[in-house]
């Protein structure tokens, strides 16, 4: 039986075939702060990581530690790198996690272009606001744009079928340049990133954070992108460079943006408040019931799995 420390709470139904099994040690309030975690991690033998940043002063406190199962798809916030030097084992949820993201990611086009965030706020906020035709809450329609996909996962691919569905063109940008099957059977195509950002009339990003995407679409990328472009990111913030698209939204050089991630979140700059064409969201790709009971079952199967036959489902 392992003792397995799990430092937010997350849904019983999802937790309790593990508990049935091994001893979980679980936040009596929404989680576990930084020292407390430090305190219990002592003796576990697995952490459920969610929301919780595992450094390398963490993993050398869990000195019993043999998986750290995170608790989502993106593994930014774990030293996965001093994990492995210490022989434990990553893992991650990357299925539960996609079409909750690809449905906020297509919501989030579906806002900024038809103003609808925008139309409810001065609704709201103005007495005097023209219900009238072709006037400033005129915007613009998905059909028939082009739609660039950086990063072609599971969840890039999931909003490339919603975005064909609304009769959208794709084209992709992905590390891998190829997917054959789903090029034929779908129409998108594959580019280059300056080609991409050069024909998109809308970006969306769906790639992880690491060393080589880390402001992959900066102050270069944004001049090449047309001005009448909206850029969406529900991946990591910092795959943006946030002050040069602040400056280039304020100049007007691309129409807007839609973004649910930030560089320091959960901090971002007042400047995007002020701007109608800036749509916010905090964090919320995942925020379904069904998809967070879905993230706690999959991570759940990975730390069965492990204990089980030694080794994970989802090793990252």
């Amino acid at each position: 039986m392992a003792k397995i420390l799990v430092s937010y709470r997350l849904p019983e139904a999802g937790l309790q075939s593990l508990a049935e099994q091994h001893t979980l040690i679980t936040p009596d309030q929404l989680k576990f702060s930084r020292d407390e975690i430090m305190e219990r991690i002592v003796d576990c033998d697995a952490l459920l990581a969610a929301s919780l940043k595992v450094d390398q002063e963490m993993i050398e406190r869990g000195t019993n530690l043999k998986i750290i199962a995170n608790y989502g798809a993106g593994v930014d916030k774990i030293d996965v790198a001093f994990a492995k030097e210490k022989g434990i084992v990553v893992t991650n949820t990357p299925t539960a996690v996609t079409e909750a993201t690809a449905e906020l990611a297509f919501g989030l086009m579906h806002s900024l272009l038809r103003r609808i965030t925008e139309c409810d706020r001065h609704l709201r906020s103005d007495p005097d606001f023209y219900w009238g035709m072709m006037r400033q809450h005129i915007g613009h329609s998905l059909y028939g744009k082009t739609l660039g996909i950086v990063g072609l996962g599971k969840i890039g691919r999931a909003l490339a079928r919603r975005a064909l569905a609304a009769r959208m063109q794709v084209i992709y940008h992905n590390r891998t340049p190829i997917f054959n099957k789903f090029e034929q059977e779908s129409g998108a195509r594959y580019t280059s990133l300056d080609e991409l950002l050069q024909q998109s009339d809308i970006v969306s990003l769906h790639t992880p954070l690491t060393d080589s995407t880390h402001h992959m679409i900066g102050a270069h990328q944004l001049s090449i992108m047309k001005e009448s472009a909206f850029l969406i990111n529900t991946a990591r913030g910092a795959v943006v460079d946030e002050s040069a698209l602040l400056t280039y939204l304020q100049e007007g050089k691309i129409a807007g943006a839609a973004l649910d991630v930030f560089e320091q979140e959960p901090k971002f700059s007042e400047a995007f408040k002020a701007m109608d064409n800036v749509v916010l969201t905090p964090h919320i790709g995942t925020e379904t019931i069904e998809s967070r009971t879905e993230m706690t079952h999959e991570a759940v199967a990975n730390l069965m799995y492990f204990f089980e036959r030694g080794k994970g489902l989802n090793i990252v």
